[in-house]
């Protein structure tokens, strides 16, 4: 339920109010607790405004704050029963809730399960409610609605809808079932489809998961020949030194990776050098393992595992 953090706070920008001018650029700068602070005022003299009363609620769940995102989520469902995408955040959000804290979950599931089959039933093309309830539906105990003949039955609605996510949700489905084969298959379809580098880390993560670093290292490869990206090449180095495997591959991917370098790689450059120090380790080259752990803790002295494995390499 972790991709409604991402889908659900899509916030809309296109109010056109003066006093609400800014708020587009506050959510774009991760200003949210100045962009709630603008968004109340403006509120307290339009009550009603949904508009606002969405911004509003997406303001609350940048910040985690899900009790106030639900009320304002809730007022927009009771304002406007017939807004498939209302009743998906409010879902999302009483979803997000019953994360905090499990023990009161059980609460909410009613209410998070009819929203999303609410939001599904209004709009016959919403793809993330689709999403939502194939994950909701598998990862509910059976006691209290869970099926995974009920989330196959959402992946081939989204299938109907968008061959690529209909793949991935199948895939979804049989990983979360332990059914491996299957989820590789349907994630190289996805691939085979779409391509994207969203369906290319899912079977990576699946590999990774089964334990098969060839099969994860080969399939990032596959990934760089069609997208080019540099932090690619991290992605192999790090598979390479977790489970020792084509080590000089990895050495030099990592060295590349470090070599390209920008700021929209993601990782920093201090995890490509602990990468480099693993596999020294592995290769029990003692003085170049030391060298790169202390470049990472040099570049990010509070990583606590950069300091264990520093311990390592020392005691080899």
């Amino acid at each position: 339920m972790n991709k409604f953090l991402i889908v659900l706070l899509c916030p809309l920008f296109a109010i056109c109010q003066s006093n609400l001018d800014n708020v587009a650029g506050m959510f774009q700068k991760k200003q949210y607790s100045k962009a709630q602070v603008l968004i109340v005022k403006y509120l307290e003299d339009n009550p009603d405004n949904l508009k606002a009363i969405e911004l509003l609620g997406d303001a609350y769940g940048h910040q985690k704050k899900w009790d106030d995102a639900i009320e304002h989520y809730k007022k927009l469902v009771e304002l406007d029963d017939k807004s498939a995408n209302y009743h998906y955040k409010y879902g999302g959000a009483l979803g997000m809730k019953a994360l905090q804290n499990k023990l009161k979950a059980i609460g909410f599931i009613g209410d998070v399960k009819s929203s999303f089959l609410k939001a599904a039933e209004l709009d016959k093309n919403h793809i993330s409610a689709r999403w939502a309830l194939v994950e909701l539906y598998m990862q509910l105990p059976g006691i209290f609605g869970g099926s995974k003949n009920k989330s196959l039955a959402f992946a081939q609605e989204l299938e109907n809808l968008s061959k690529v996510d209909g793949f991935l949700a199948k895939g979804y489905v049989y990983e979360y079932d332990d059914e491996p084969e299957l989820a590789e298959k349907y994630y190289k379809m996805a691939i085979e489809e779409g391509g994207s580098l969203t369906c290319f880390d899912k079977l990576t993560s699946l590999y990774e998961k089964e334990k098969e670093p060839q099969k994860a290292i080969g399939n990032i490869e596959e990934a760089q020949q069609k997208h080019k990206r540099n932090a690619l090449h991290y992605q192999i180095g790090k598979v390479a030194a977790e489970y020792n495997v084509e080590l000089q591959k990895g050495e030099q991917c990592l060295q590349t990776y470090i070599k390209n370098y920008s700021a929209e790689d993601g990782v920093p450059k201090a995890w490509a050098n602990y990468r480099l120090a693993q596999i020294n380790l592995h290769k029990k080259n003692k003085e170049e393992a030391l060298k790169y752990i202390d470049l990472a803790i040099e570049e990010l002295p509070k990583i606590k595992v950069f300091k264990e494995h520093k311990t390592q390499v020392l005691s080899l």
